[in-house]
């Protein structure tokens, strides 16, 4: 369907790719990984002909449709959620909208002297939007739309009194509405909750065309991809595989090739050490000459290259009371939406609750009347002695000063703290070089979340209460928070909707959001999905 020949591309002074080819075949399931910056982006825009490569050729084949979901939106306003989703779906939305021009055409009295030729048309349009399943596009519309978490009254609103986030999800029901041959997927988990991420799992599961993705959710990557596609130092290697087994091999070939280069640094020492030993010995002459051409001839086997691995170790938190937060007959409503009434909740000192729940269940508003961002309508939440609070939530990224480098912000926040450390934190966050230099203002989603972090982690805190901390971060800086925190010696809440997340930092699960209102459990999250029966409340598996 799609292949990429000798592509080189350079970005700058970066080279991207040298000479790079990779193929793509009717139902394949590919994911696309690289670090940031490696190029995963720009093979999408290159396969939608938006880039061109320097060299080498990009090929689709003929009649190959292709439905392109980046982060980049565009202005949606002026029709209704229902309206955009359909509007993008493709030939089939072209070809609804000539049926109905069509029928108005057909219905005007000034096109009588046309009708002939408006019915014939008509016949061969009606005909086309029959093979597309044109009828049934406003059902799938709907069903898509769901599936991502919209509520049927939000459907027939305006697309541009929405989020951004809901904005994003409208652009990814319109590419899925499509059925095109082939998808390319960038990120399309990044504004999703857990239940529309398990409903896309599903729907790419069953999808019958060739898509390539990628996303920074583990699990999603192996529930789905089949081959994975490394960008690395310009070259795509191909893998076939889930995620983990990409990994399984990375580990094994590095290995190897350690094991490689160390024998063949063995073999030359020893030979040089002989040259070194006999070559002002006559009688060795000929044996040394011959020595010196055999290590001139030897292809060197170059040192493999380490990915850098980003690592932070918390500080030790201060002790906490035993009680860390008590919720006593706590009630909160928004209008006549009533989220909690008469709950009662104790966290103790080093559990982990992680809290569960649909959209609108309460999730957010629990964590931020435990924060002392919010207030119960009635009840009172108590925070114990001698704890410490942080807490992350989404909007903690806008309170940072656009004007300040990521330095002078880690600066400001920690005083005390000498330069060096600070730099070892930053690097630690993945701001390492001239990074730390960077403006706030021209950060990244995902880099302000790791600025947030990194001045919060610093100097811990011994009671975290954390909203979507990994929410835009890459698997690498992903992993090094999930093992940082596996290590914190002190308790947390926190809501995620990343499975890997949850299965690795809780041991306590609140279920929130249920007609017999908030219900615990006791164990992490496996334990919670092999008690509950699902993964998400809801959600059926």
């Amino acid at each position: 369907m799609i292949r990429l020949e000798s592509v080189s591309k350079q970005h700058g002074g970066r080279i991207l790719f040298l000479d790079a080819s990779m193929a793509v075949f009717r139902g394949e399931k590919i994911g696309l990984v690289g670090p940031n910056g490696s190029g995963k982006s720009t093979i999408f825009r290159m396969i939608v002909d938006e880039e061109e490569p320097d060299s080498g050729s990009v090929l689709v084949e003929k009649r190959v449709s292709i439905g392109y979901f980046s982060q980049s939106v565009g202005e949606m306003r002026g029709r209704s959620v229902l309206e955009e989703t359909i509007a993008g779906a493709g030939e089939i939305a072209t070809v609804a909208h000539e049926l109905h021009a069509l029928e108005l055409a057909m219905a005007d009295p000034a096109r009588q002297n046309d009708l002939d030729t408006l019915v014939a048309r008509f016949g061969d349009v009606q005909h086309r939007f029959d093979e597309l399943d044109g009828y049934g596009l406003e059902s799938r519309a709907r069903a898509i739309l769901a599936g991502l978490g919209f509520a049927p009254e939000v459907v027939a609103r305006d697309v541009g009194e929405l989020s951004g986030g809901w904005k994003m999800r409208t652009a990814l029901a319109r590419i899925l509405l499509m059925r095109p041959a082939a998808l390319l997927l960038d990120e399309p988990t990044n504004h999703l909750d857990i239940e529309s991420i398990l409903w896309l799992e599903g729907f790419l599961r069953d999808f019958e065309g060739g898509l390539v993705m990628t996303s920074h959710d583990r699990a999603f990557m192996n529930r789905i991809v089949t081959r994975i596609v490394e960008i690395d130092g310009g070259e795509l290697t191909s893998y076939t595989g889930d995620f983990d087994f990409y990994e399984r091999q990375c580990a094994v070939n590095a290995r190897q090739a350690e094991a490689q280069f160390a024998r063949q640094q063995a073999m030359l020492a020893k030979e040089e050490a002989f040259i070194a030993r006999f070559k002002a010995r006559a009688s060795h002459a000929a044996q040394v000459q011959s020595r010196v051409k055999k290590l001139e001839k030897i292809e060197k086997v170059q040192p493999p290259r380490r990915r850098r691995v980003v690592t932070f170790d918390f500080p030790k938190p201060t002790r906490s009371g035993d009680d860390v937060c008590t919720l006593a007959r706590v009630a909160k409503a928004f209008g006549e939406h009533r989220v909690y009434d008469g709950f009662d909740f104790t966290i103790r000192r080093r559990e982990r609750w992680c809290v569960m729940g649909v959209n609108g269940a309460g999730k957010s508003t629990l964590l931020r009347m435990i924060a002392g961002e919010a207030t119960p309508d009635r009840g009172a939440v108590t925070i114990g002695g001698g704890v410490k609070i942080g807490y992350f939530a989404q909007h903690t990224l806008d309170l940072l000063d656009p004007a300040r480098t990521v330095i002078e912000t880690l600066e400001i926040a920690h005083p005390r703290a000498s330069f060096g450390s600070l730099r070892t934190l930053a690097g630690a966050f993945d701001f390492s070089g001239d990074d730390v230099e960077k403006r706030v203002r021209v950060l990244s989603g995902g880099e302000r979340a790791r600025l947030v972090l990194a001045t919060m982690l610093f100097d811990p805190p011994n009671f975290l209460v954390l909203d979507e901390p990994t929410n835009h971060l890459d698997l690498a800086t992903k992993d090094m928070l999930v093992g940082a925190l596996g290590d914190f010696d002190g308790t947390m809440i926190f809501v995620s909707h990343d499975r890997s997340v949850l299965r690795g930092l809780s041991n306590r699960v609140l279920e929130v959001g249920g007609p017999d209102g908030p219900v615990p459990y006791g164990g992490g999250y496996a334990e919670y999905v092999a008690a509950a029966g699902y993964e998400a409340p809801g959600v059926r598996t």
